[in-house]
C-alpha cells in the first residue's frame, strides 16, 4: 500500500494488501441515506479488510439543469458528513468547487476532492493544498493521463505532496465516455496513488433530457479490469435505491450489490498477489 495513505486519519486495514475504496452516495441527501450507506459500507469493508473512505458531496455545483438538486444546505450537509466520520470512525471525502470552500470543507473531511471539470483551476488546487489535507484530483474527461502531472504539480509546489489521482473516463463523442486502462499505470508513473472511478466512468452525459444517463450494468466490467491492471483504489457511488437518488442515479451501484461486487474484486486482487509472490 502506498505510504501516502498513512496521511489519511482512521484509514484501517492498510496492511491487508487490498485496494482502498471511496464509496457512498453522490450527494448528501438526508441523514437516513448517509447512515444506511455508511453502516453497510463499513461492515463490508471491515469484513474484507479493505481500507475505506466514506464519500458524499456536500453540494453539487455541476448540474445539467437549473432545477437539478444541488444539496440540503452546506452547513447541514457538512455536519452530516462529520457525523458519519465520528460515529463510524472512518475518514471522509467530499468535493470542493472554489477556493473559499477549501478551508471550510477541511474541517469536516479528511480528503478534499477536485472535480474533473475543475482539475486545471490553479486557485482551487492551491487552496486545497494549503489545508494540508490529502487532495484527490479527478482527471478531466478532456485530458490525457500524462497531463495530470501539471495538476498534481500545482498541489505539490504549493507545499502538499499528499495527492491522489482519479480517472473517471475520457470524452468519446458527445454522449459517451470510454475508459482507457493505460491511464492507471500512466498516472501511477507520476508517483501518486491512482483511483478508478467505476461509476462516473459509465455516465452518458449531454442527453437531450438534460439528465445524465449511464450504463450501470458495466460497473463490474470496469471494476474487474481496473483491479486486474493494478489500480490502487476504487471510487464507487452507491445508494439504497438509485432510481430515487437525487443525483447520478443512472450510473450508481445499488447498495445491495456492494458486498458481492467487492467480494469478487478481492478474489481477483488475492490472485494477483499470489501470482506475484509465486513469480519470485
Amino acid at each position: 500500500m502506498n505510504p501516502l495513505l498513512n496521511h489519511i486519519p482512521n484509514l484501517k486495514h492498510l496492511g491487508s494488501g487490498m485496494f482502498f475504496v471511496m464509496a457512498g452516495p453522490c450527494v448528501v441527501e438526508n441523514e437516513e441515506v448517509m447512515m444506511r450507506v455508511a453502516e453497510k459500507a463499513c461492515a463490508v469493508t471491515d469484513a474484507l479488510k479493505i481500507p475505506y473512505i466514506f464519500k458524499a458531496s456536500y453540494r453539487k455545483a455541476n448540474r445539467s439543469r437549473l432545477d437539478s438538486f444541488c444539496g440540503i444546505g452546506d452547513e447541514k450537509a457538512l455536519k452530516l458528513l462529520d457525523k458519519v466520520r465520528r460515529e463510524f470512525g472512518v475518514p471522509t471525502v467530499t468535493d470542493i468547487h472554489n477556493p473559499e470552500e477549501a478551508a471550510i470543507a477541511a474541517q469536516y473531511a479528511d480528503v478534499l476532492q477536485i472535480p474533473a471539470f475543475l482539475c486545471r483551476q490553479t486557485d482551487l488546487l492551491v487552496a486545497a493544498a494549503k489545508t494540508g489535507k490529502v487532495v484527490n484530483i479527478k482527471k478531466g474527461q478532456f485530458l490525457a493521463p500524462e497531463a495530470m502531472a501539471f495538476a498534481a504539480g500545482k498541489v505539490h509546489d504549493a507545499g502538499n505532496p499528499n495527492i491522489l489521482l482519479t480517472d473517471r473516463g475520457t470524452t468519446f463523442g458527445y454522449h459517451d465516455l470510454i475508459v482507457d486502462m493505460r491511464s492507471i499505470p500512466t498516472m501511477q508513473a507520476l508517483g501518486y496513488p491512482v483511483v478508478m472511478d467505476i461509476t462516473h466512468s459509465l455516465q452518458q452525459p449531454n442527453t437531450t433530457s438534460g439528465v445524465t444517463g449511464g450504463l450501470p450494468s458495466m460497473i463490474e466490467t470496469i471494476a474487474r479490469a481496473s483491479v486486474a491492471v493494478g489500480t490502487d483504489g476504487l471510487f464507487i457511488e452507491t445508494h439504497p435505491n438509485p432510481a430515487e437518488a437525487k443525483s447520478d442515479g443512472a450510473n450508481m451501484l445499488p447498495l445491495d450489490r456492494f458486498e458481492g461486487l467487492l467480494t469478487r474484486l478481492c478474489r481477483i486482487r488475492e490472485t494477483i498477489i499470489r501470482e506475484t509472490i509465486n513469480a519470485f
